[in-house]
C-alpha cells in the first residue's frame, strides 16, 4: 500500500492503551517495541515481498536482510525469526523453494538470529520474508520521534535499488550494476545496534519501501521538526540509475512515493530524475541517522570500522512548525 493509503487505514484502528507499548503503529516507525522490564524490551517486525532478482538464494538473502534491518534501525539486536512464504507449488520446484529458505537462513545466521519455524501457503506468485523478534534496552533504543533541530542526517547506503531491480525485471540493468545492487541489499545494518549501544545517535530509520523522503517525513512528523536535504550530496549507487530513469524505468511504488512527497516537500528547482531517486522505493536500504554535531566524528569512526557503503551527510534537521522537507543546492 502507498504511505498515504496506509496512514488512512491505520487512523481507523483503535488506539492502544498499554503502557508497556513503547513504540506502536501510530508513529510509523520501523518496528514495534514492548517493554518487558525497566531494562529490556522486545522489538518486533515483519516484512516480505515478491522476488526482485532471479537467483533464489540471493532473493532469500535480500528478503531476510531487509526484515532484520528494522530491528537494527531501532537500535536492537535480532534474536529469533519465523519464515513467511507463499508459493505457487505447481510452478516452483522444491529445490528452488529450498534455495530461497537457505538464503534467508544464511543471513539470519550472520545476524546471530535463530530461525525457529514459519508458515507457508499456496499463492499465485512467490512471496518470502521474516517475522523477527529482537531485544533492546528502552533507554538506548532508536526511534523516529527523537530527532532534534541541528542534528545532521547521515545515510549509510546509496539510493537506487528500486530503479535497478525494476531494470533487472525489464532486462535493462547491466550485469555489473545488478551485482553491485544485490551486494548492497545483502549487507546487514548491524551498525545501527552498535551506535545505539554507544549512545552516539539520537534517532534513526531504515530507508525501504517508502523511499528516503517518505521515511524522513515520518521522522519529521513523529519528532515535530522539519528537514533540509542537499540534493547533490545524496549518494546514488551508480550514474546508470539516472540513465534507467531516463528510460522511464521507474517502479510504481516510487511514483506513488513521489506523489505523497509532493504534499510536504519544497522542491525548489530539483530536477524530476533526482526527485524520483529521492522517492525511490528501496529494498534493504541503508539507515538514515540523526547525529548530534558533537558526536559526528565518533559516528564516522564507527561507520568506517563497520565499512558501511556510505557515511554521507546529506542534510540536517531544522525547526519547523509543520513537518516539511526542503531541498537545497548547498
Amino acid at each position: 500500500m502507498s504511505q498515504k493509503a496506509l496512514s488512512q487505514v491505520l487512523r481507523q484502528l483503535p488506539k492502544l492503551r498499554d503502557p508497556n507499548v513503547l513504540v506502536g503503529s501510530d508513529s510509523a516507525d520501523d518496528a514495534g517495541v514492548y517493554r518487558l522490564t525497566s531494562g529490556r524490551a522486545l522489538v518486533q517486525t515483519v516484512d516480505f515481498f515478491t522476488p526482485i532478482v532471479d537467483d533464489p538464494f540471493c532473493y532469500g538473502q535480500i528478503a531476510a536482510t531487509n526484515a532484520i534491518s528494522d530491528i537494527y534501525a531501532m537500535g536492537g539486536r535480532p534474536l529469533t525469526a519465523l519464515n513467511i512464504m507463499g508459493i505457487p507449488t505447481d510452478l516452483v520446484p522444491n529445490a528452488v523453494i529450498a534455495e530461497i529458505l537457505r538464503g534467508g537462513a544464511a543471513k539470519a545466521k550472520e545476524a546471530g538470529c535463530a530461525i525457529i519455524g514459519g508458515h507457508t501457503i499456496r499463492n499465485p506468485e512467490p512471496i518470502y520474508g521474516l517475522a523477527v523478534t529482537g531485544i533492546v534496552s528502552p533507554g538506548r533504543m532508536l526511534t523516529n520521534s527523537r530527532a532534534r533541530t541541528g542534528d545532521l542526517l547521515v545515510l549509510t547506503k546509496p539510493l537506487g535499488t528500486g530503479i535497478i531491480t525494476t531494470g533487472i525485471k525489464r532486462g535493462l540493468t547491466s550485469v555489473a550494476l545488478a551485482k553491485k545492487a544485490i551486494g548492497l541489499m545483502c549487507r546487514l545494518n548491524i551498525v545501527g545496534a552498535v551506535l545505539a549501544e554507544l549512545r552516539l545517535v539520537r534517532a534513526a530509520v531504515d530507508v525501504t519501501g517508502f523511499g528516503l523522503l517518505g521515511h524522513l517525513a515520518s521522522m519529521c512528523r513523529a519528532s515535530g521538526v522539519g528537514a533540509e536535504i542537499v540534493a547533490a550530496k545524496v549518494p546514488v549507487i551508480s550514474p546508470e540509475v539516472l540513465a534507467l530513469i531516463a528510460q522511464d524505468c521507474v517502479p510504481g511504488g516510487t511514483r506513488q512515493n513521489l506523489e505523497t512527497a509532493n504534499a510536504i516537500v519544497k522542491w525548489n528547482d530539483t530536477p524530476e530524475p533526482l526527485r524520483l531517486l529521492l522517492a525511490d522505493a528501496q529494498t534493504s536500504g541503508g539507515l538514515l541517522l540523526c547525529v548530534p554535531p558533537k558526536r559526528l566524528r565518533e559516528v564516522q569512526r564507527v561507520l568506517k570500522k563497520h565499512r558501511t557503503a556510505s557515511a554521507t551527510i546529506i542534510g540536517k534537521i531544522i525547526r519547523s512548525n509543520r513537518p516539511r522537507i526542503c531541498l537545497t543546492k548547498h
